[in-house]
């Protein structure tokens, strides 16, 4: 298995707009492009950060479910018009991560 932790970090301003998006339109989307969300996690509303956990069976259904999802027509529609004011995003920060103990994952 393969994890990928993503951090988001909004624009000053836009973290609200930004952690909507995500979970009205990118969560929903996630699961039909091969994407396992293990969880969203945000910081504190003034810092603008939203952290998410997700989860793939190699790097290569990793590679491909993310160029489906940026891919979906719908999806750059949704992100087009949230962004019609500017970016939501300022930054992002992604790291993949494999098991370091095999069977050793708690919950």
């Amino acid at each position: 298995m393969i994890y990928e932790i993503r951090v988001y970090e909004a624009e000053e301003g836009r973290a609200q707009a930004m952690r909507t998006r995500f979970k009205e339109h990118v969560v929903p989307r996630l699961p039909q492009h091969g994407i396992e969300l293990i969880g969203v996690f945000e910081a504190p509303a003034e810092d603008g950060r939203l952290t998410y956990l997700t989860r793939f069976k190699s790097e290569d259904d990793r590679t491909k479910a993310w160029a489906a999802f940026g891919a979906d027509n719908e999806w750059r529609q949704i992100k087009a018009a949230s962004e019609v004011n500017g970016p939501l995003l300022k930054k992002q920060t992604v790291s993949v991560l494999s098991p370091a103990v095999a069977g050793l994952l708690l919950g």
